[in-house]
């Protein structure tokens, strides 16, 4: 059993947080709150769907996110005919041509990375989605009999067009629940934009930095176990998730607007991103801030609409909103 950490072993690690987001800021212009978020799900171990139109930058995102932590990074574009096969792996029959021999070998899929892009994750069918889906929650792939581990730390961003949905195959309430952060990424303002146009389109690439590595980010997982939660703000989580499903007790605005609610899994979300987006701010106690903060990427989608809220234009977002406003924080 690991000899639990100092004070001062604590803050050297808290302090290489801020290094990190220095490093990500020398290729991405603006996005401070996407790239929080992004920070958030990979401290709290949990796994991040990312919808924006083309041309935001999410591959780049996540390129250089793997460039300052100096971990592997792949990239899958997801396609109606890609295979759960050619994400995972399969096996291939393989002869000695010493003795004649011949034998299968597992050959690993592009899912064996430690940062792995899923881009444009509905337009594969279920059987695949399910396959990823699968490695996300196990942190394993089994062929044959046989299990392989992923590396450590495994952390997947999935992407989705939220404009173009034909030929596409929307992820079932189920399956999008496994995702810690919903991550909303939106156009950048017009200062923003010169920037991007300005670092874009010269001759000089940014150097990312390399912060820490991997042992480094597993050390911070776990630290994140670690920060504290009163009991104020643990009865606010609660009351906010029992606050989305519809019934008698709940708020108007989710009676009118709301058919299913989040359930428990969106309230151990919400405890584990706080938690590990306090540390991310170098604090070890969870805050009202960090709560508030985290509600929409961790309940947006959880939410199933009514038809009433389609028609009226009413968006996850607002509800969500609405409940921060309405739902009281707990008197000490």
């Amino acid at each position: 059993m690991n000899a639990p950490l100092t004070e001062s072993e604590i803050q050297a690690r808290v302090a290489r947080l801020p290094e990190l987001r220095a490093a990500i800021a020398t290729a991405i212009v603006g996005q401070h709150d996407v790239v929080e978020q992004l920070l958030t799900g990979l401290l709290a171990g949990g796994h991040c769907l990312l919808e924006g139109v083309p041309g935001l930058g999410k591959t780049l995102l996540v390129r250089t996110l793997g460039q300052a932590l100096d971990l592997q990074f792949r990239r899958v574009q997801f396609t109606p005919d890609l295979m759960p096969s050619d994400l995972l792996g399969t096996e291939l029959l393989e002869e000695d041509h010493g003795t004649g021999r011949r034998e299968f070998r597992f050959q690993k899929g592009p899912v064996f990375t430690n940062l792995l892009l899923a881009d444009e994750l509905n337009r594969t069918p279920p059987k695949t989605q399910a396959a990823l889906l699968e490695a996300m929650q196990e942190h394993t792939v089994s062929f044959a009999g046989v299990t392989h581990a992923l590396p450590e730390p495994f952390f997947v961003l999935a992407t989705q067009n939220p404009i173009e949905q034909a030929g596409t195959y929307p992820l079932p309430e189920a399956q999008l629940d496994r995702f810690l952060l919903h991550i909303a990424l939106e156009y950048p303002d017009e200062a923003e934009e010169r920037a991007i146009l300005a670092q874009t389109t010269g001759a000089r690439v940014a150097e990312v930095p390399r912060v820490m590595g991997g042992e480094e980010v597993l050390a911070l997982q776990a630290l994140v176990r670690e920060v504290h939660v009163g009991e104020e703000v643990l009865a606010w989580i609660t009351r906010l998730v029992r606050a989305t499903r519809p019934g008698d007790g709940a708020p108007q605005v989710v009676r009118d607007y709301v058919r299913w609610g989040a359930g428990p899994r969106a309230g151990q979300s919400l405890v584990l991103a706080s938690k590990a987006r306090a540390l991310l701010h170098g604090r070890l106690a969870v805050t009202r801030e960090d709560v508030a903060a985290l509600a929409a990427p961790v309940m947006r989608h959880r939410l199933l609409l009514s038809f009433a809220a389609e028609a009226e234009r009413k968006r996850p977002d607002d509800v969500i909103a609405a409940l921060l406003r309405e739902v009281p924080f707990p008197s000490a």
